[in-house]
């Protein structure tokens, strides 16, 4: 019930999915009863056999410091709606509310997969071409280089859902293409990539310049950066609007300009996935979380259901896990010759007399 714009606006956006997706699959709405009662009643939806109310008193502030919060809210509707999914009672939680309360009452009640050691945000952005999925954009600021490499297979299995892709090609975003680029970070988990093959279709580093221009399906960076990269993205849109606007408006032969053109800027907004793809799943969790942006209008919330509902429909978390059994035993392969090529050294030289 974090929604910036109220509960209603979540409330309209469960009936907009559930009008467009004709299956079985139900909605816990986690939140105060009786605000939400009336809002059913409003909007006829206080018979839908689809829709369960599950009582919370309390609602985590977007200002509120995460862990602070967990502790002195535990009746609030984010908590309760992670418990439902750890208990098994739902299958995913979606939250338009504090990011940080999210992604840290997520890590603790649900705890990551067995191989991941931390989770990761994905979401889906915009390409000249065709689109792709950033991992991570804030749920880890200083990972290991180690998870990187499962930041490929999280967000390579994001991409399979989201976009399509049977095999999604991965990319490691750094400050230009050639071997040796890069912070430590980046040059190490390089290195990994190059030496995990089989698992992840590893095509190397991209810089800034190429990252729209459609040749990798997943880009992988630390969640440091990927926060930085998306919220310069939303902040150059709004500003290249409000100046568009603002020229626009300065003569009558503009506006009509705008006016001949209005099919392109139709079709400019079917290639901006915002309200499709609105929901950003913290993945390597044992339950699924998504999240959806605070401002996020009843389109969005509806989109954040459906990319909910297909994560859950293609199994992704059970693919999650599979592909990270196989990259373990690649690594433990790796290990083993490495370990062997060691001793066959170290015979060498005894052999030798060195």
């Amino acid at each position: 019930m974090g929604s910036d714009m109220g509960p209603e606006e979540l409330i309209i956006g469960v009936k907009k999915a559930l009008s467009e997706d004709k299956s079985n699959y139900g909605i816990i709405i986690v939140g105060n009863e009786t605000v939400i009662t009336p809002m059913l009643l409003r909007h006829n939806l206080i018979r839908e056999s689809r829709i369960k109310v599950y009582h919370a008193s309390e609602v985590i502030e977007m200002d509120e410091k995460p862990i602070q919060a967990i502790k002195s809210k535990r009746d609030s509707s984010m908590m309760r709606a992670i418990e439902i999914v750890k208990l098994g009672s739902a299958d995913a939680v979606l939250s338009c509310g504090n990011t940080g309360a999210l992604m840290a009452g997520g890590t603790i009640k649900l705890r990551t997969m067995e191989g991941i050691e931390r989770p990761a945000l994905g979401t889906v952005i915009p390409g000249k071409t065709k689109n792709f999925v950033m991992i991570d954009v804030g749920a880890s600021p200083d990972p290991k280089p180690e998870s990187l490499v499962d930041n490929a297979i999280l967000g390579a299995n994001y991409a399979t859902v989201a976009l399509g892709v049977s095999n999604p090609r991965v990319g490691l975003l750094s400050n230009g293409t050639e071997d040796g680029k890069g912070n430590m970070l980046v040059q190490t988990a390089h290195r990994l990539f190059k030496s995990q093959e089989g698992v992840i279709n590893y095509r190397g580093l991209l810089e800034g310049f190429n990252l729209f221009d459609g040749d990798f399906d997943v880009v992988v960076c630390d969640g440091f950066t990927g926060n930085l990269v998306l919220k310069s993205l939303e902040s150059s849109a709004r500003m290249f609007k409000d100046i568009l606007k603002e020229e626009i408006y300065k003569s009558w032969i503009r506006k009509l300009g705008i006016f001949l053109a209005r099919g392109a800027f139709v079709d400019m907004k079917k290639r901006l996935p915002i309200d499709k793809f609105s929901g950003a799943p913290l993945l390597g969790l044992n339950g699924l979380v998504v999240k959806a942006h605070g401002s996020s209008n009843r389109k969005q919330i509806a989109g954040a259901l459906e990319i909910t509902l297909r994560c859950l429909r293609k199994r992704m978390n059970d693919r999650i896990k599979e592909d990270v059994h196989r990259l373990n035993s690649i690594v433990e392969e790796n290990k083993a010759r490495a370990y062997e090529k060691e001793r066959e050294i170290l015979k060498t030289r005894e052999s030798s007399g060195e």
